[in-house]
């Protein structure tokens, strides 16, 4: 008869305790570093000022910003310096005299210029109006060695690329709107890494929580292991009854190596996100946000007001407007206009090249009418007239989407905290529950099937209140983030308060 001494004799339990052993000290010795303690309105707080995702939002703000920045600079006058320092040429060219004739001259000369120029764009009219002033000297050298001398004191100027589309008008709807929309991207994107930062923080808190109920069940057991032994031996259980605790035994410390694995390497995963270099990190239970309701017509109303998709809605519209008013203003009928107006002079002496100016005057404007060019303007103006139909059913339907989402999640944060109390409530059922099932099998009144049962439950009902508590955070967050509203305080979320906070 296979007797349990002899099984116990022949148990592979030996290796296992070595193993087991092995890794543990492996754990204990990597694992001795200064533990840091810390919540999760601190990790929010850190991860929110050095996290790799607040960086890269940061760059992104900057730059929307800088671009803005351009694009109201580009409305201001440009003073510009523009000089030839110096030009000289020694070659053969061929030129054209007073007779019509074209002859061949040897060409040495040193050319200076320089002058000024003070530019400015008119948003009215989709032009450019400039001041200029130029002064030049020209030096041959030969036989016949001479300096030349010119001059505009000033000329003004004014070009346009086309009378029939004005780009800075559309650029005065369309960027203002590309930086309000970065900055409520950068809100919300923020409260993004709030709720990444809820899932990483919960992901360790499971794991150590995950860790404390292998170590105490090893310990269970283990005593309960002894427990049976001591049973067997005096003939109140069965042999196989045995073999069913020492099996949960072994189970139960594969647990514990398989949850020490685990917590490192949630603690990493927390630890590089919010760039600390202690990764023994020591978490403390969340309690739940005071109590409050969330109005499913004021969320709908702050999200309108807040929310960058309603900013963008507007400018893909407006975008779209644009390409086609470009098409209409140009295909048909191309214009461009080109005035000048000045005076100038030239001579050998430099003092007098201020007296007797010379008026110059010059009008161009410039026409393309397309006569036959097989359909392409048509197909153009079609093509962004299609593109605006196709952005507007878009959008309409980026819409409802939009209300929809907001609806369907203040729903579900309503149901929240009554999910959280809940499942609190079945967690201390289920502790007392198996606290007396222990208590009953010692007793020898139930058996161990029964024990582990109760085991089971209790693990699962601790588990779930923390995942029931992950998801009320995760979800206060995400209400957050589609709103832009904070309803614990009743005000809005401002870019500037999380910028200079």
């Amino acid at each position: 008869m296979y007797t349990i001494s002899r099984y116990l004799k022949t148990s592979p339990l030996t290796k296992q305790h070595l193993l087991i052993a092995s890794i543990t000290m492996l754990f204990t010795f990597f694992g001795n570093t200064q533990s840091q303690k810390i919540t999760l309105t601190q990790a929010i707080k850190i991860a929110q000022q050095k996290s790799p995702d607040y960086k890269i939002n940061l760059n992104r703000n900057q730059r929307n910003y800088w671009r803005y920045k351009n694009y109201k600079a580009s409305f201001l006058p440009e003073l510009r310096l523009n000089a030839s320092l110096p030009d000289y040429s020694n070659a053969v060219r061929r030129i054209t005299n007073d007779a019509g004739q074209d002859i061949f001259v040897n060409q040495n000369q040193l050319r200076v210029e320089g002058g000024l120029s003070l530019a400015q764009s008119v948003p009215y009219t989709g032009g450019t109006i400039s001041v200029n002033t130029n002064l030049e000297r020209v030096e041959l050298f030969g036989l016949d060695d001479n300096v030349g001398f010119s001059v505009i004191p000033f000329t003004i100027r004014y070009t346009q690329s086309s009378l029939l589309f004005n780009p800075f008008k559309w650029d005065k709807k369309i960027e203002p709107l590309v930086y309000e929309e970065s900055k409520r991207e950068f809100v919300e994107t923020m409260e993004q890494i709030s709720v990444t930062t809820s899932r990483l923080y919960f992901e360790l808190l499971q794991a150590q929580k995950r860790l404390d109920i292998a170590e105490t069940n090893l310990s269970n057991q283990d005593t309960l292991f002894q427990i049976a032994k001591g049973r067997y031996k005096v003939g109140r259980i069965a042999e196989n009854e045995v073999l069913q605790i020492e099996l949960t035994l072994l189970n139960s410390r594969n647990a514990v190596t398989t949850q020490k694995i685990e917590l490192k390497r949630t603690s990493q995963n927390l630890a590089r996100y919010l760039e600390l270099d202690d990764t023994a990190l020591e978490l403390d239970v969340p309690e739940a946000l005071p109590l409050f309701d969330v109005d499913i017509t004021t969320a709908l109303q702050e999200a309108r007001e807040n929310r960058r998709a309603v900013i963008e809605f507007r400018r893909r519209r407006l975008e779209a407007e644009r390409d086609v008013a470009e098409q209409r203003g140009n295909n048909r009928l191309n214009i461009g206009i080109e005035a000048n107006f000045g005076i100038s002079n030239n001579g050998d002496d430099f003092n007098n090249l201020f007296n007797n100016f010379n008026q110059q005057e010059n009008v161009s404007v410039r026409i393309g009418v397309p006569i036959f060019d097989w359909g392409v303007s048509r197909s153009r103006r079609k093509m962004a007239e299609a593109n605006l139909d196709l952005t507007t059913n878009n959008i309409h339907q980026d819409e409802q989407e939009f209300e929809q989402e907001i609806y369907l999640h203040v729903l579900n944060w309503s149901s929240q905290r009554e999910f959280l109390q809940t499942a609190e409530k079945a967690k201390i059922v289920a502790q007392k529950r198996y606290d007396i099932s222990q208590k009953r099998y010692v007793l020898g009144k139930i058996t161990i099937t029964d024990l582990n049962i109760a085991l089971q439950e209790k693990d699962s009902a601790i588990l779930q209140y923390l995942n029931s508590l992950q998801n009320f955070w995760e979800d206060y967050h995400t209400l957050r983030q589609l709103t832009l509203y904070d309803f614990i305080n009743d005000k809005k979320i401002e870019v500037e308060a999380l910028l200079y906070e």
